[in-house]
């Protein structure tokens, strides 16, 4: 007779729970995950450099190549080689990414609503909030345009060209 074997211990999970909110927050669910994919869809810093250098928030260069690595394997962002300079990289939404697009501007909305934010960095989720799910379609229809290489509408509103004035109007009227 052969001796018997212990019964198989069940497998330890990769994640806490199968909870979609859980796994969700896993994937992008520290600040500086949102705060990259922030940049990268509203200010269409595409690059590690301007990543790391024109962000309000300061992210250190370690935590900005971390937070690309993890999004990147997630598969929240695209990296390409960039074929004007052969060191640099090109950072590039996914579909996956580009449907985040209400949840942003639902958290923008909400943090307008209940927390102190500068007015001029929260025009553009006030414009969102107000554009509703109409706006983000275009937007998202867009980042496709851009991240994905889809075909450009023609006559398509620009939601990245509307965004952009009213942050600029806004700095502008600060200043005046």
């Amino acid at each position: 007779m052969p001796p018997s074997q212990p019964p198989p211990t069940p497998r330890q999970p990769s994640h806490r729970s199968g909870c979609p909110i859980n796994l969700s927050l896993e994937v992008f669910g520290d600040r500086w995950s949102l705060i990259v994919l922030r940049d990268i869809m509203f200010g269409n810093r595409r690059h590690f450099r301007t990543l790391l250098t024109a962000s309000e928030e300061g992210i250190a260069s370690n935590i900005l190549a971390d937070r690309l690595k993890r999004l990147t394997a997630s598969g929240l962002l695209a990296k390409t080689d960039d074929p004007s300079h052969r060191q640099k990289s090109i950072y590039s939404l996914t579909e996956q990414s580009i449907q985040l697009v209400p949840v942003f501007a639902t958290l923008g909305a909400w943090g307008i609503v209940h927390l102190d934010v500068s007015r001029d960095l929260a025009i553009r989720a006030r414009l969102l909030a107000e554009g509703g799910a109409s706006m983000w379609d275009d937007f998202m229809e867009e980042l496709r345009v851009i991240h994905l290489g889809q075909a450009p509408v023609v006559g398509a509103r620009s939601v990245i060209a509307e965004l952009r004035a009213a942050f600029e109007a806004e700095r502008q009227a600060m200043t005046d």
